[in-house]
């Protein structure tokens, strides 16, 4: 097989960059149609950021300061949120693009080095998560950033070079980008940091490993020369209190299900496979680190929202980099360099479904028409680029018990086995409604509401998962509240109003806020009363 011109490899990626970014451009504006409370969990942090806050020192997040940092530098320098957003994807590629160059030219032949540097590419630049529901979506653009520096750091430690070969530029490259994985989401950093490390002492290159540590050493103090050494700790702080939330113990499907259940045995079939072939192959090495790796990619699927298996792309590529002796059978007589490409095809046949969601999400976004959208940020002159759904942002339902008292179903309660999410406050039972969409026209409504009751400029928490009122109009957000709720009463101290919501985004997040604030014994003295909620005034408390 040939290897790749640089000039050639370097120009590809280059057009990639400038049709996928590009594309994404061509409206003006970011226009989404799902998950508008991740959407504003992602506004609340950028905008709190750009006002100098830092995450975690000043705020709640798990999320790492990398995931976000790209965006702000965009609202910093004036551009609305919706541009920011997309053009934060496109600075994460061009500073990407030396590594990911450096990786395709010195460990891939000419297909492979295409392919990978596509997979990585239409990993930053998507603008959906995945899965294969074709919504354009920017919630958690972080786990796509993840997967994208984690294939280059795993290829560069796993693979040798050939062509091409240096200790710097690979140490580097692994060690930054182990110091982004540990700053955007830890929790790629502690899936495979084990496996880099075991890939690089299995193959010897000790000046890599050194080099690595160096990098990522570095890349650490800079952090800490601008943020000190409490950023380390409170960082800590917050993932301890999400492992030990009762909130959102995991985002999706249960680990077993993540291994074995029909939507994803297929791919981990082809895993194992893949690891066994490959110690039958004479790649030992690649084999035994590809073992490693397993743990690592089931955990992360696992954490991520939709549990999509974003390693299958990577697999089928590191499967189709040996060049086995074709007179090479294993003992059931399978020919090893055909049977290694079988079971990477059928890696790609299982990714292709989210694969290709990813890399033509910019040009549905491309398509949409805007007649359809509306801003969710409408009273934000600056910020009116972020668009939702008309539909999405005004049509507001909620989903009820129908076997409550009255309603001669209430035999049927124990038999229902439903959380216990049922709120009781100051001895009022409260509805069990859990809203399930128009966020947007549900927040702009309460908000006017709050405005026009002479409860504007007052500090306020929500007895909800979502925080977001002072985005829509004058109400003030916590000193060091959490955007996205995982438990305990966060910024609670600063708080003046609480609201209590009658259809809240989530039930037992409203009891386990209300139940906390019972049982400190916080006095909250009922001041209005709404169709949408309940306010009480805790300024004395």
């Amino acid at each position: 097989m040939s290897r790749p011109k640089p000039a050639v490899i370097f120009a590809f990626l280059a057009v990639v960059i400038a049709v996928l970014g590009g594309v994404s451009l061509v409206k003006g504006g970011f226009y989404i149609a799902k998950h508008e409370g991740d959407t504003l969990h992602l506004l609340q942090i950028v905008f709190r950021m750009a006002d100098g806050e830092w995450p975690h020192l000043d705020f709640m997040t798990p999320i790492g300061i990398m995931a976000f940092l790209p965006i702000v530098a965009f609202v910093k320098f004036g551009a609305g949120i919706g541009m920011a957003i997309l053009l934060s994807q496109i600075l994460v590629a061009l500073v990407l693009l030396p590594a990911l160059f450096w990786t395709v030219y010195s460990r891939f032949d000419n297909a492979l080095a295409y392919l990978f540097g596509l997979a990585v590419l239409v990993l930053v630049l998507a603008l959906v998560h995945g899965e294969a529901d074709r919504s354009v979506s920017i919630s958690m653009h972080y786990n796509r950033w993840a997967w994208a520096t984690a294939y280059v750091v795993i290829a560069l430690a796993v693979l040798p070079g050939t062509v091409a070969k240096s200790d710097v530029f690979d140490g580097t490259v692994i060690g930054l980008g182990m110091a982004f994985l540990l700053l955007c989401k830890v929790t790629y950093f502690i899936a495979f940091a084990p496996a880099v490390i075991a890939a690089l002492l299995l193959r010897s290159a000790w000046r890599v490993l050194g080099l690595a540590f160096g990098a990522g050493i570095v890349a650490v103090a800079v952090m800490t020369a601008f943020s000190g050494v409490g950023f380390w700790l409170a960082y800590l702080g917050d993932l301890q209190t999400v492992a030990n939330s009762e909130v959102r113990p995991q985002p999706g499907a249960p680990l077993k299900i993540i291994i074995g259940s029909p939507a994803y045995l297929g791919g981990s079939l082809a895993l194992m496979t893949g690891v066994i072939l490959l110690r039958q192959a004479g790649e030992r090495v690649l084999g035994l680190v590809l073992l490693l790796l397993v743990p690592g990619f089931f955990y992360v699927t696992y954490q991520n929202f939709g549990n999509d298996p974003q390693w299958l792309m990577l697999l089928a590529i590191l499967l189709l980099v040996p060049r086995p002796d074709p007179a090479a059978r294993n003992g059931l007589g399978w020919p090893l360099g055909r049977a290694l490409a079988l079971t990477a095809m059928a890696a790609i046949a299982f990714a292709a479904p989210s694969f290709l969601n990813l890399a033509y999400s910019p040009f549905r976004h491309a398509g949409i028409s805007p007649s359809d959208y509306t801003p969710m940020l409408a009273r934000s002159a600056r910020h009116n680029d972020l668009f939702d759904r008309v539909v999405r942002s005004n049509r507001v339902d909620g989903t009820i018990a129908l076997d409550g008292p009255g309603s001669g179903l209430e035999s049927r309660q124990d038999l229902a086995k439903r959380a216990e999410t049922h709120a009781v406050f100051q001895g009022e039972d409260l509805p069990d409604c859990e809203l399930q969409l128009g966020l947007i026209a549900w927040f702009e409504t309460i908000v006017a509401d709050l405005e026009a009751n002479g409860f504007g400029g007052k500090r306020l928490i929500a007895a909800d998962i979502f925080s977001s009122h002072w985005l829509f109009g004058d109400v003030l957000r916590l000193t060091g509240g959490a955007p996205w709720y995982y438990g305990g009463l966060p910024g609670l101290d600063s708080a003046e109003i609480m609201l209590v919501p009658m259809c809240p985004a989530s039930l037992s997040i409203r009891k386990q806020v209300l139940d906390e604030i019972s049982e400190r014994g916080l006095a909250a003295h009922e001041v209005r009363r709404a169709p949408l909620y309940i306010l009480y005034d805790i300024s004395g408390s």
